[in-house]
């Protein structure tokens, strides 16, 4: 079925500022509380939230076999289980009803009034209701990072990283919507001249910058997902902030990997960008060599160009430009992460979230994390103020953005942001 909702030259009747995140070819899925105090599914067409419970109830989806309260609920599972045919359906009437030319709509007051809404009077809350979450670690400018950083290319990692996409489970339930305040977290670690361990606030509190793709239901228990195949299973993406502890890291993760160290938060972007609407930005994946078939993909073009841009906010309101990445900085694509989590029978469901582990690229200002960008402390930021960073004090405020952009216009992710706050006070005796 054509992607219709793609026209790259389909305009909107609703307005839409130049370079807007979310022109009418955009159309991504999100879940907000309406002015009204109602959770609905939505959409967005510029700076317009669309009630799409009340669109359906007014008979837009007319033709398409959806049912009564597919958009009348507080995530997207739902919706997402129907499958890729019916999101391209949904999104096609969507670009359609809200052609310029299209005036059914437009010409409709009363139903304008309950479908439309400034987004800024709408509260966003979590798109999918995440039933379990995988980190990869898929960049390879981070894994040589880390691995130079701390001396590990002896290490059994270094050897393994090329022939699979590594990756471990995270806290599904600490995921939280961006705007979410992030509380400083606790945890044991163990002092630069101490032989014991201490219990305490973090002092080393990192962003990690990544992306994150979302399945529907795609295979049963004991099947597998076909690396060429895994796409269709994938409804789409958001920008993924996944907060770390580096001190409680370095003491917990010998020998197993992170603990508390991750699963305190992890900051997701509330719009789901849906694999339609970023076809017509992708490119080339890197190159890879002596993979074993499951992971051999058909065809060059894997992975998107999604420039991302990550800012630190201080107190006195200064935006500091910390990291300019790329999505197309992955050594492994979506589809193989897909194929290789499920290679061994593992069953994914609708919602299930999947982050791409920190996305550096080879230049130093693309590096996506803190670790990286002090180098392990030795490399202090210096900041608008006159301040200096190695990780994250209180009150510094974290902004990822994401966006694609090429002759067939402009896309975008909005934004995913966490501002820390101070720990909460124990009595610790």
């Amino acid at each position: 079925m054509e992607i219709t909702a793609n026209n790259p030259n389909r305009k909107s009747w609703l307005q839409v500022a130049q370079g807007c995140d979310f022109p009418i070819q955009n159309i991504p899925f999100g879940v907000f509380i309406t002015k009204d105090d109602i959770i609905t599914i939505g959409t967005r067409i510029g700076e317009y939230a669309i009630d799409l419970g009340a669109f359906h109830q007014l008979g837009y989806f007319n033709g398409i076999p959806l049912t009564d309260d597919i958009f009348m609920q507080d995530s997207l599972n739902d919706f997402i289980d129907d499958g890729r045919m019916t999101w391209r359906l949904v999104r096609n009437r969507i670009a359609e009803i809200f052609d310029i030319n299209n005036t059914t709509l437009k010409d409709n007051k009363s139903h304008r009034d309950v479908i439309i809404f400034d987004v800024n009077e709408v509260e966003m809350l979590s798109p999918v209701d995440v039933g379990d979450f995988t980190d990869f670690f898929s960049s390879k400018a981070h894994a040589k990072n880390i691995s130079k950083m701390f001396n590990l290319q002896n290490n059994s990692k270094e050897q393994n990283w090329l022939h699979m996409p590594l990756g471990y489970n995270e806290r599904a339930s600490s995921v939280v919507v961006s705007g979410t305040s992030i509380r400083r977290p606790y945890g044991q670690t163990l002092p630069a001249d101490g032989l014991n361990p201490v219990f305490g606030p973090s002092n080393k509190l990192d962003m990690e910058v990544e992306m994150a793709f979302i399945t529907t239901s795609a295979n049963n228990f004991g099947d597998r997902i076909l690396v060429n195949e895994a796409e269709e299973f994938i409804f789409g993406m958001v920008l993924l902030n996944d907060w770390s502890t580096r001190d409680v890291q370095k003491w917990e993760s010998k020998p197993l990997g992170p603990f508390l160290s991750k699963s305190f938060a992890s900051t997701i972007s509330p719009w789901i960008v849906t694999l339609d609407a970023l076809e017509p930005y992708r490119c080339k994946s890197a190159k890879q060599e002596n993979l074993l078939p499951y992971l051999q993909l058909n065809t060059p073009k894997n992975t998107f160009d999604i420039k991302l841009n990550t800012f630190l906010e201080t107190e006195n309101g200064d935006l500091n430009l910390l990291s300019d990445s790329n999505f197309n900085n992955l050594y492994w694509s979506i589809a193989q992460q897909l194929a290789h989590q499920t290679v061994n029978g593992c069953n994914v469901r609708s919602g299930d979230l999947f982050g791409s582990g920190t996305i550096s690229g080879k230049e130093e200002k693309s590096f996506g994390s803190l670790l990286e960008l002090c180098w392990n402390e030795e490399k202090p930021i210096t900041l608008k103020d006159g301040t200096k960073r190695t990780y994250l004090e209180d009150g510094d405020n974290v902004i990822i953005r994401g966006y694609c952009e090429n002759e067939h216009g402009r896309i975008g992710f909005g934004k995913c942001t966490g501002k820390i706050l101070p720990a909460i006070k124990y009595n610790l005796q």
